[in-house]
């Protein structure tokens, strides 16, 4: 038996969030194009003869507890519930915490839809998808489209998730001014709730340069209301879309990060090259799009 298992948690990117009505309940209906990044926290667990533990590191480790609270300690709790003889020993679990906190980017979602899929991996019998992706949807509204981590469209609360066959290549750059933003405060300050669905997507586009154009046809509904908490994301999407090569650049989920969108590797180091030069405190980084 190995002696330990990877899994990353990639950040969640919103290219397109429209928000299309309210439901009774109080949640929201949601259409988001979705797409993964090449940055991500990681998670490494280890069979042990004890209980199961999490322990944390990473430059974003003190902004978590370690606690039930935790996502990634609820993720344990609802796999052995759902599955009590799949894994006869205990697991330690350590996240290394690299993406920022309440920053719009999957965070403690990502971070529980990796550990169910570490669970899965260690589990002596086979896990059903489906029904992990129901444990997932039990967590969180992200939980389900952070467990499949690759581009598609996400519908309904989060739940509804449509993969999508293929996604142009193109590179991102990340940049979240380190202020949290509270989710559920942003839906509080929605003016329309009753937006216009998403553009049709049946068919991704080869190539950025179409990506771009169906881009322009979408939003993020919620971009107004967390730039009226917090101004400098509508700071940094306009200096973001100014750089060179840049076709696209918004806020991703609820904020606080702003992504930029390129055609290539260079396009974006250089970009988050400059941006370091302008914030040299946010946290900036240039990935892949996954």
């Amino acid at each position: 038996m190995r002696d330990s298992f990877f899994e990353t948690a990639p950040a969640k990117i919103n290219l397109a969030l429209h928000v299309t009505g309210r439901r009774a309940d109080g949640y929201h209906d949601l259409e988001s194009l979705v797409v993964f990044a090449g940055v991500a926290d990681e998670l490494q667990a280890r069979a042990v003869s004890g209980d199961d533990s999490l322990t944390l590191n990473g430059p974003f480790a003190e902004a978590l507890t370690t606690g039930q609270s935790n996502l990634v300690f609820k993720a344990i709790t609802a796999f052995r519930a759902r599955w009590p003889d799949a894994i006869s020993h205990g697991i330690a679990i350590e996240l290394t915490k690299n993406l920022p906190v309440a920053a719009g980017i999957g965070g403690g979602s990502a971070d529980a839809a990796a550990a169910l899929r570490l669970l899965a991996s260690l589990s002596v019998h086979e896990i059903d998808p489906a029904a992990l992706s129901a444990i997932a949807a039990s967590l969180g509204a992200d939980v389900p489209v952070c467990l499949l981590s690759s581009a598609c469209i996400a519908a309904g609360v989060g739940e509804v998730v449509r993969p999508l066959p293929r996604f142009p290549a193109c590179h991102v750059v990340l940049v979240n001014p380190l202020v949290p933003i509270a989710t559920a405060d942003i839906f509080r300050r929605l003016r329309q709730r009753n937006n216009a669905a998403l553009p049709a997507f049946d068919a991704p586009p080869e190539h950025i340069s179409l990506l771009a154009l169906w881009l322009e046809q979408t939003r993020n509904d919620l971009e107004e209301a967390a730039i009226e908490t917090a101004p400098v994301i509508g700071e940094i999407i306009g200096k973001l879309g100014s750089t060179r090569g840049c076709v696209a650049a918004r806020m991703s989920g609820s904020g606080a990060t702003v992504f930029g969108l390129y055609g290539s590797s260079a396009e974006a180091h250089q970009a988050a090259h400059d941006i370091r030069e302008i914030w040299p405190d946010f946290w900036v980084a240039a990935a892949p799009v996954q």
